[in-house]
């Protein structure tokens, strides 16, 4: 009875099977990542997410019911990383520096990543689970331009302006200059480059 009394006050997070939980958790959804990086949503199935992560497919039947839930996990893990990104941005002194950077990035080091995130959000179209989270960085990218303007048109064009960067970006296989993003979000925004 006191031994049981002692486990229940615990502190969260003390429980070694938990946090091995998670981090199986954690691998898991880095390997549909990479299924979807290297075959496209519709390779994500059971069994190519449990080869990449070397683990028996029931295992991630245990924590993840469907491919549905493991979908939505990979796009929220994507949409978070991402998001976290843009707070500090929005929160930098140049915001649209940072933000212009960060989109540079998808051409380079982020390319991967930023891959994986359009096939997930471009599957949001067609469930309707994803969708709130293919929404999550757009309403990030919405608080960098409330930084420059309030006008809701000049705000809606930098989120449109850095979704279709991203796009030509990752389409051309470009090596992207951050000074000529950030001179077009400025356009976007309707502020000079010399005035923010």
């Amino acid at each position: 009875m006191g031994q049981q009394a002692a486990k229940r006050e615990s502190p969260p997070g003390t429980d070694g099977r938990r946090a091995r939980g998670e981090r199986r958790k954690a691998e898991i959804i880095d390997a549909t990542l990479r299924v979807v990086e290297r075959d496209g949503a519709d390779g994500v199935t059971h069994r190519s997410v449990a080869r990449e992560a070397d683990v028996p497919p029931g295992l991630l039947t245990y924590y993840f019911a469907s491919l549905e839930e493991l979908l939505v996990a990979a796009l929220s893990a994507v949409a978070d990383e991402y998001v976290a990104q843009l707070e500090e941005i929005a929160a930098s002194a140049d915001p649209l520096t940072g933000f212009a950077e960060l989109i540079a990035s998808t051409g380079t080091t982020g390319r991967c990543r930023a891959v994986a995130e359009r096939e997930l959000s471009t599957l949001a179209a067609r469930r309707p689970a994803l969708r709130p989270k293919a929404r999550y960085w757009r309403e990030a990218v919405n608080d960098i331009g409330l930084r420059y303007t309030s006008d809701p048109m000049h705000v809606e064009a930098l989120v449109a302006a850095a979704d279709g960067l991203c796009a030509a970006i990752l389409l051309e296989y470009a090596d992207p200059d951050p000074e000529h993003i950030r001179a077009v979000l400025a356009r976007a925004l309707g502020v000079s480059p010399a005035d923010d």
